[in-house]
């Protein structure tokens, strides 16, 4: 799988004139070789439903009169780029209107992406009707008559449908169609029959050619899905698009133990696809690429070619300024495995919420700001993973433990791993108590919100200082546990007959109750405090947390002294026996609404790195630059200092040849 690609969407209205009239082979071919493109998803259907070739499945696009799809495969492959081929399963404007009937449609009839038929925009398509069968034979088409390197069908996924197919499908089995839960499992059947029948189309042709089902984000806690992808997954998350610069490290950290080669898909526009005339500035490309390397992922570059099919040369130059740099850090990047200390069961990987609304995921990313800000190394995991390679396991603020989490979460603790919780996590759902040992009563949710965080020992604010939580709490009494921290209700609850100064009321200090305890299994802290922290971002919840997983981790496998919004990993290297430790700095600012951005690189200069290892180290040296560093070896630490990290700086730590 390629490092340096390019995603060149090309969704093009029928109203346009002149399509693919300024395509040149050798600009086109300029332009790969300007951005140091190794491979380019180039498009045969569009979200308009025009195909950009001659073709018995699908009609060509009106004001094409050539064989653009295959003139920019022949052109890429002559200079050994290779061309994936995209369709656009979910979407085909021009069908919708003939088809109206075919389409996904919600409980009051509407219709997916644009409501209706009078505001502008695409319609989904249902994948229980007969569109289906439009599909495949498209597919079947390009598979048969192109040198494809790889089929990506977009648009797709699990999706909540009434149309009348749906209706029609449900009653049949006995469901009402009105009850949510029990037309799940027919809307799953009708995704997993649309992968198996276009996975089919192409194995059919091209047992080797892989195929890819784009949802734009890859569902944690559900492998079944992830592995209807047949060879790769893709992760697509545009910073600016929506996704945010949490995102692609949270997505990362799960995928990367699928043990599937993965990208990471960006975009180079100021803001989101089908932004003509957007760019954003070369050290954002160039950060998010490495963040991509980073984590173990090929890059991936988002474009939308001109109608008029001439490569944009500002583009390419822009990608250039990433790809240039990509290029020459592969070697350390190919067949690297996460090292990490810490299991975070997510929300999402739970499984516990499938079909709740995406907000419960916020104590996800929460939990992911709260470590990468940390420098702690961690993977997602969900409730197929090893726990037990991980000395410690963090349930982010719902994890309730039914019998098979409970179940998981004894056995972990019995082989020596140490859980933080917060929030209901840990408890059961039956309300009897926690599921493990945490020397704690649990005696009800806090009626007072907010309520406040008084520091046994000296951390965060201090000893004795009070910090408001503005997340759910719950209430404990300790059975055996070490209290570090302590609850303090407010006064009252603000309301309109009890309120005090402009925001909450103060703490009364005349009573107080545990808030954060250890014992056996490890440390329970008594509030929702990633997803607090997603919201608010108070520096004593991160605080409380690095204070916890200080205890709970004696010895990590890495201490660095980046400032908390430089980003670190450590990549394992096996077949070249080494370690690939990645150091990243940018720091992305709000500009606009809801924007975030990243313009200035600012180098950070000497920055002290540990790393525990029981391997004999032989030599640790900047990559690419190959310039050797000093160190020191001492009882399993490794210790360097990086000289300047001016966005990304790869160290490795090269080890010994081991004794045949």
């Amino acid at each position: 799988m390629r490092y340096r690609q390019v995603h060149l969407d090309f969704h093009t209205s029928e109203l346009i004139e002149g399509i693919g009239s300024a395509f040149s082979a050798a600009q086109f071919q300029d332009m790969l070789k300007l951005g140091h493109v190794d491979s380019i998803t180039v498009f045969s259907k569009c979200h308009h439903g025009w195909a950009y070739h001659p073709s018995v499945a699908n009609e060509m696009h009106p004001h094409l009169d050539f064989d653009l799809l295959g003139a920019q495969i022949e052109a890429a492959h002559a200079i050994g780029v290779k061309t994936p081929v995209y369709l656009s399963a979910g979407l085909d404007e021009k069908l919708a209107r003939v088809h109206p009937e075919w389409l996904v449609r919600r409980i009051d009839e509407s219709t997916q992406w644009a409501p209706d038929f009078v505001t502008p925009g695409y319609h989904e398509f249902c994948m229980n009707t007969p569109y289906l069968d439009v599909l495949v034979s498209q597919i079947e088409e390009v598979v048969q008559k192109y040198d494809a390197d790889g089929i990506f069908l977009d648009i797709v996924g699990v999706r909540q449908c009434y149309c009348q197919f749906c209706v029609r499908a449900a009653r049949a089995r006995g469901i009402d169609p009105r009850d949510k839960d029990a037309m799940r499992p027919l809307w799953e059947q009708t995704y997993l029959n649309y992968a198996a029948r276009t996975n089919a189309a192409v194995q059919r042709y091209r047992p080797e050619l892989p195929v890819f089902h784009n949802g734009g984000h890859i569902p944690q806690g559900r492998r079944d899905l992830a592995f209807l992808n047949t060879h790769h997954l893709e992760l697509e998350s545009l910073p600016t698009g929506g996704w945010g610069y949490d995102h692609f490290p949270l997505s990362a950290r799960y995928v990367q133990q699928l043990e599937r080669p993965f990208l990471g898909m960006t975009g180079k526009f100021h803001l989101s696809w089908g932004e003509f005339g957007g760019f954003k500035h070369p050290n954002a490309l160039r950060y998010e690429a490495a963040l991509s390397l980073a984590n173990g992922a090929r890059c991936s570059i988002g474009d939308q070619l001109h109608p008029d099919g001439l490569m944009d040369e500002a583009t390419y130059r822009l990608i250039g300024e990433a790809y240039r740099e990509v290029a020459a850090k592969e070697s350390w990047c190919e067949g690297t495995r996460n090292v990490a200390d810490i299991a975070v069961f997510g929300v999402e990987a739970s499984g516990l919420f499938a079909g709740a609304g995406g907000n419960l995921a916020k104590a996800d990313r929460g939990a992911v700001r709260m470590l990468l800000e940390t420098h702690r190394l961690f993977d997602i995991v969900d409730a197929s993973s090893d726990w037990t390679r991980y000395p410690v396991l963090v349930l982010p603020d719902l994890i309730s433990a039914d019998d098979g989490i409970a179940a998981k979460l004894e056995s972990y603790v019995r082989q020596g791993g140490r859980i933080l919780a917060t929030g209901s996590s840990g408890l059961r759902p039956d309300g009897s108590g926690f599921a493990v040992d945490f020397g704690a009563r649990w005696t009800g949710a806090n009626p007072y919100s907010p309520d406040y965080f008084v520091p046994a020992e000296a951390f965060g604010p201090g000893a004795g200082s009070a910090s408001v939580m503005y997340g759910a709490g719950q209430r404990i009494e300790a059975a055996g546990g070490t209290v570090l921290g302590w609850r303090e209700n407010p006064y009252f609850n603000r309301d309109v007959f009890s309120f005090s100064s402009h925001r909450h009321t103060p703490n009364d200090k005349r009573h107080r109750e545990p808030g954060m305890i250890e014992h056996d299994a490890g440390i329970y802290i008594a509030w929702s405090v990633f997803g607090d922290y997603a919201d608010n971002g108070s520096l004593v919840l991160r605080q409380m947390v690095d204070y916890a997983l200080g205890r709970l981790l004696a010895a990590p496998t890495l201490r660095v002294t980046l400032p908390a919004q430089g980003v670190t990993t450590v990549q394992a290297q096996p077949a070249h026996r080494r370690l690939v430790h990645h150091l990243l700095y940018a720091s992305p600012v709000r500009r606009g609404r809801d924007v975030e951005i990243v313009e200035d690189v600012v180098p950070i200069y000497d920055v002290a790195c540990t790393i525990r290892t029981d391997r004999r180290v032989r030599s640790v040296y900047l990559a690419p630059q190959m310039t050797e560093l000093p160190f020191t070896a001492q009882d399993a630490e490794v210790s360097y200092t990086v000289p300047v990290v001016e966005c990304h700086q790869m160290v490795v730590l090269q080890f010994e040849q081991l004794p045949d």
